[in-house]
């Protein structure tokens, strides 16, 4: 099972940027982490960064036949991005959107996300807890998706 961990804009400045908000843990220590659990758990990660909208629309085409599905935290373009949203529709897998912080606390433009409709679940306001979730998230219906797949193919 391989999943891509895409991260959006200013994420790269987790640990320094808003720590009353997002925590002190920096992207590497939280990407670390999720790796341990991925791997423990006989799951890739592969993990991607971008501040740029384009770069990560490529990311996600990119997804297409080459992994089983997607954990993206969009960051600001949660609220702004048709194009992320059209891209996550375009490739067609599971996908979990995962927001350090609650957006639902936060002030109303942060409270509504575009991508989150193209998303199978959103996880929010458990800080880098979250990725851990979406991890388990995904790993569940990724295996259930692949048990009806199966179980089709032995019923033809």
């Amino acid at each position: 099972m391989k999943i891509a961990v895409i991260q959006g804009p200013n994420l790269n400045m987790l640990g320094i940027r808003e720590q009353h908000i997002y925590g002190s843990m920096g992207l590497e220590q939280i990407h670390d982490q999720l790796k341990t659990a991925a791997g423990q758990n006989g799951v890739e990660v592969e993990f991607f960064q971008s501040n740029l909208e384009g770069e990560i629309i490529d990311r996600i085409q990119e997804c297409l036949g080459t992994v089983d599905g997607i954990m993206i935290n969009p960051a600001a373009y949660s609220h702004t991005s048709i194009a992320i949203k059209d891209a996550l529709s375009a490739v067609a897998m599971p996908v979990v959107e995962v927001h350090i912080s609650n957006i639902y606390k936060r002030e109303e433009f942060r409270q509504k996300s575009i991508t989150a409709g193209a998303s199978t679940g959103v996880i929010s306001g458990f800080g880098p807890f979250g990725y851990h979730m979406g991890l388990i998230a995904l790993m569940q219906i990724i295996s259930e998706i692949k048990a009806v797949t199966q179980a089709q193919q032995e019923n033809a």
